[in-house]
Order: structure tokens, then sequence, then C-alpha cells
């Protein structure tokens, strides 16, 4: 695992095990905040160790950005921490992470002490505020990933943890992409210093708004491609040849495995535009 100090007070963690995904401890004048958690036990008591052993304090609070497994597996290793999410996050973890902790158990051993974990505290809306110490979190509904994203805000140092709502390649297969795109374009402009991805590399100051554009136009050449090949001749052939590069992505991204995520976006596209031709 892979540990960034991006500012005096915060630090960001990149899984080796698990797509490279991001969790982030900001540390406050009255305890830590962790921000996500990591996919595997392993990296998250890690993480556990470093604050309690390095860092000399404790995490008193701990932001779920999403339901996905990759980002809550390690909440149960936080016995004292509140646990703040969106509301939807919580049903979804209810609805869907129960059952998917149980298959995940019954292939993988290293999952066997992990625990569903319900946040303690959600928030049905916008936005909500939590004041911890010397700090400001600013937790934002930013759907699209999935229904319930959030982003996370550090006031006092302009950074944002944009959890999956921004990561090498736009990802909607378990959202929407019309949700996704919103959310993108609401957080051009935002004069960030750091931006921290759900999965990937901290993206510094002057590469934000590149970076933010050009997700808005792969999602962009990626729905104008949708929308032709499903008013050709050989619908499914024609979404079958549209590729990444040509909707501005390299196949390179997260060790290789972009075009996947990128295949399945396209056929989740088809048929969300196929749902609404049937409306």
């Amino acid at each position: 695992m892979q540990r960034e100090r991006v500012a005096d007070d915060i630090y960001v963690f990149t899984s080796d095990l698990y797509a490279q995904v991001t969790a982030g401890v900001v540390v406050t004048s009255e305890g830590a905040v962790l921000i996500d958690t990591m996919a595997y036990p392993e990296e998250t008591l890690l993480i556990k160790r470093f604050v309690e052993a390095r860092l000399g304090t404790t995490i008193r609070y701990i932001i779920n950005t999403h339901f996905h497994a990759d980002h809550t597996t390690g909440t149960c290793f936080f016995k004292d921490a509140w646990v703040i999410a969106h509301a939807r996050c919580r049903e979804l973890l209810e609805k869907r992470g129960r059952e998917s902790l149980e298959h995940a158990k019954a292939t993988s051993p290293e999952l066997r002490d992990v625990e569903l974990v319900l946040p303690d505290l959600v928030f049905d809306g916008g936005s909500m505020a939590l004041h911890l110490g010397n700090k400001t979190f600013l937790l934002t509904s930013m759907p699209g990933h999935s229904p319930d994203s959030i982003v996370v805000q550090i006031k006092e140092d302009r950074t944002l943890f944009a959890a999956d709502t921004l990561m090498p390649i736009p990802y909607f297969v378990d959202g929407s992409f019309d949700d996704f795109l919103a959310s993108l374009k609401s957080l051009q402009n935002g004069n960030f210093e750091n931006v921290i991805q759900g999965h990937g590399e901290v993206i510094l100051r002057g590469e934000v708004e590149e970076k933010i554009h050009e997700d808005v136009n792969y999602l962009l050449k990626l729905s104008e491609a949708v929308d032709r090949a499903l008013t050709s001749p050989m619908p499914e052939s024609a979404l079958d040849a549209i590729d990444i590069e040509s909707c501005g992505k390299s196949r390179i991204m997260l060790s290789g495995a972009a075009p996947q995520l990128h295949r399945r976006n396209v056929f989740a596209l088809a048929g969300q535009r196929r749902e609404r031709m049937e409306l």
C-alpha cells in the first residue's frame, strides 16, 4: 500500500491489492476522520496502525462515500468510530451489501473477520457539514457512479475526496449516466488544491479542471457513439465496436482494466437509452 501526504493534516492511501482504490485520513485537533476504507482487511489494519502508532490519535469518524465493498469493507475494524454516509448508502448496504459480503466470504478467507456496519448518522438530501476540532467536512450528494455517492471537501485545506465520482475512467454501470454527467459538471471551477480520486493518483491543483473536462468529454463522446450505434442497421455490432480510445481515454489506465470498464459503460448506457425509448 502506498501512502502520500497531500497536506499537513491529510494522508492518502492507495491499495496495492485492489484496483488502486484509495482511502484518506484527515487529522484534526480532536481526533481523525477516515474517508473510506480498503477492500482487504490487511491494508485497512495498516492504516489503523499508522493512525494510532505514528500519528498518536484515533479515528473518531468514518465517512462512507458509497456502499460499494471496496470502499466500506474495513469499516468494522474501527469499533468506536461513528460512521457517516448518505441515507441511500445505508439502504443499499442493508439491501445489497449484506448479501454481497456473505458471497465474498465464501470464496475469500481473508474476509472471514469482516462484518457489515451500517452508518450511525445519515443525511438525506444535498449536503451536510461535520465540524471536528479545527476542520470542516462538507459532504455533498454526487450521484452517478452509484445512487448514494457523495464527495467530501475539507474546507480549510481546499481538498476534495471525490471518491468514484472521479477515477481514471468514469464508471456508471451501478448508477446513472445523466446523474454522472451533471455531478461532474457541478465540480467544475471548484478551486480545489488537491483532488483525491476513488481509484488512482491524486490530482493536483493545476490538473483538476483538465481532468474534469476530460471526463465530461468522455461521457459526451460515449453518448454520441451509443446513440449512433442504436440507430444503425446492426446495433449490437456497432455497440461492440465503440472502443475506449475513440471516446478519449487510454486503455492502459487502472493497470489495463479501463477497456473492460468502458465496455460495461457502453452497454449500460445502451440499456438506459432503450428503457427511455420504451417509455
